[in-house]
């Protein structure tokens, strides 16, 4: 007998489709609908009729849409996947090397099955931690999971819930861990159907994509149970050892205990129960230490968030670039102080925002930051969608991976950047409505007005061709540039991982000096200099007696008893 239960107070009446009958369901508590059914099977489609209103329409947590976000929905037994990770235990994020990727674009066939191809790469190059971009149900076959619907149901393009098993399973087996970005903060307009169930969102908050998720208003307990027991389906039905909160900054939530706290409070329960490490990653623009300081301490005990400060100076200061909030950045002290103080917006006035912004980081580890270079929005969000590879020398971006992978942060790659991969990563959807699909294109061309860009260079996102330019071409790993860069990130890496002053996140130890003029900026962890001339031409600089030559991006980097020279755009690792 399966029973079939929905969260649907805005009905009056409620019916399941599956097969060719419709049978009726009884409403219950706070309301909930049942009804059970004897002959219900795994494999069986299934839907729900509302008030009469044909066709049948996806259960809100549903479990597969192998035909998309309009098609029935598809019953699963996820206790029948034959699991071989029974003793795995995920590393500690304090110690990790964080690796994003996009499913659809980091191999040519873009599925869950042949991304297990690529682990033995990825295990090699010294990741411990595959963070997967949104997986579930979105419309179309190409996108990036951002404008999902279905939040329990894997994308059936990249291969249903069981090859997500599969590749979960696989990277356990290699011993790297797996984060998954998940969205709760927005749903997207196609196949999005949650209001003819209930009150999921509020019209007392609007975000750039709508009303608010309803995190406080009336009936607002039942939609926080949604999207908690979605995060605890990941965990317990996949296997994951952590999640990516997308902008949380969007959660709208006056509550006596704010959503993120009640899901740090559910998922470290989780934890004890399954005596498994699992992690919650935030993407916060608040610049609000709240996120993650310990529950105990009357924070919202989330383990860590995204720096966006690092990214914006790092990038600042080696692009030139001050469009957009950019503006805001673009000198070496701000990179420095990014570096010891996490936050250059610490209640300090933005002239982006034009309003004081942030508040300082006292009293926590750098480990509870993950410091980036690149990620899926710093590149897709681009007009072009052009990597840093494409803005920056070969030299440069050593300079910004040295900073990146030795610095006090968790370090994050993003896919095909440690071989400076050629291939953009452009933004593209599949939206079968031709008004939406139409809309998608119009608005992503008026976005870049701030930044300077020519609208009309901007990649439509509804053609095919913007996905198939935006996948890894893994033939460049083996042909220069590519070579080198992907050498020096192996060598970086195997640094980092060899020594704990490199790991250690304790950031009153951190160091840094600078000089603005000539261009060059020291950063000091323990034993460990790290030592980058961002001027085009060489310098020389006095260092401390006994410091040697560990590593070099330019093979003219030398120390001559207390003189150390840097070839321009040139970075030296001292010990």
């Amino acid at each position: 007998m399966r029973e079939f239960e929905v969260w649907a107070p805005n009905a009056k009446q409620l019916e399941l489709q599956l097969g060719h009958r419709p049978v009726p369901l009884e409403c219950g508590e706070r309301g909930y609908w049942h009804v059970a059914v004897d002959s219900a099977q795994p494999g069986d489609d299934y839907g729900y009729i509302i008030d009469g209103q044909k066709p049948a329409i996806p259960d809100p947590r549903s479990a597969y849409q192998p035909n998309g976000v309009n098609g029935l929905s598809r019953l699963v037994d996820h206790s029948a996947f034959p699991w071989t990770d029974r003793n795995w235990q995920a590393p500690p994020l304090t110690g990790a090397i964080v690796y994003e990727l996009h499913i659809g674009t980091f191999t040519p066939e873009g599925t869950f099955d042949s991304t297990i191809a690529r682990l033995d790469y990825l295990r090699d190059l010294g990741i411990t931690h595959v963070e997967i971009m949104p997986v579930n149900e979105f419309p179309g076959k190409r996108g990036w999971g951002y404008d999902g619907v279905d939040l329990y149901a894997p994308h059936h393009a990249y291969g249903g819930p069981d090859a997500l098993k599969r590749l979960v399973d696989a990277c356990h087996a290699k011993g790297l861990a797996v984060l998954l970005d998940v969205v709760y903060n927005h749903l997207g307009p196609s196949g999005n159907y949650l209001s003819r169930f209930g009150p999921y969102f509020n019209e007392n908050y609007h975000t750039p994509w709508g009303a608010a998720v309803n995190l406080d208003g009336e009936w607002s307990t039942e939609v926080r149970r949604f999207f908690c027991d979605n995060a605890l389906m990941w965990f317990r039905d996949y296997h994951f050892d952590g999640l990516r909160l997308d902008a949380v900054h969007a959660f709208l939530d006056r509550s006596a205990i704010h959503f993120l706290e009640q899901l740090a409070i559910e998922v470290s329960a989780l934890a004890s129960e399954t005596e498994r490490q699992l992690v919650l990653i935030a993407e916060s623009d608040l610049n609000q230490p709240l996120v993650v300081i310990a529950r105990d301490a009357h924070g919202y005990g989330i383990d860590a968030q995204w720096s966006d400060d690092f990214h914006h100076a790092l990038h600042s200061v080696l692009t030139g670039e001050h469009g957009g909030y950019y503006c805001d950045f673009g000198s070496l002290a701000q990179l420095a102080k990014s570096l010891k103080s996490v936050f250059v917006y610490d209640g300090i006035y933005s002239e982006h925002r034009r309003r004081n912004h942030g508040r300082p980081v006292i009293g926590l580890a750098g480990t509870r930051f993950l410091g980036f270079l690149q990620n899926h929005d710093q590149i897709g969000n681009r007009a072009t969608g052009e990597r840093t590879s494409h803005l920056l020398t070969v030299g440069q971006l050593k300079i910004a991976a040295a900073l990146v992978l030795l610095g006090p942060f968790v370090p994050m790659l993003f896919q095909g950047e440690e071989f400076a991969a050629s291939s953009p990563f452009q933004y593209f959807t599949d939206h079968e409505d031709p008004d939406v699909g139409r809309a998608v294109t119009e608005g992503r061309r008026r976005e870049f007005s701030s930044f300077g860009w020519d609208p009309e260079s901007v990649p439509d996102p509804q053609s095919d061709a913007t996905y198939e330019r935006s996948k890894l071409n893994w033939d460049e790993t083996g042909k220069e540039p590519h070579r080198s860069i992907l050498d020096w990130h192996r060598a970086l890496i195997l640094l980092r991982r060899a020594h704990s002053d490199l790991t250690n996140g304790d950031l009153n130890a951190v160091d840094v000096q600078f000089d603005e003029q000539q261009q060059w900026l020291s950063l000091r962890r323990g034993a460990f200099t790290i030592a980058c001339n961002f001027n085009g031409s060489p310098l020389t600089r006095e260092i401390a007696a006994g410091q040697r030559l560990m590593l070099s991006s330019d093979p003219e980097c030398a120390v001559h008893g207390i003189a150390l020279h840097l070839p321009g755009h040139s970075v030296a690792i001292l010990s």
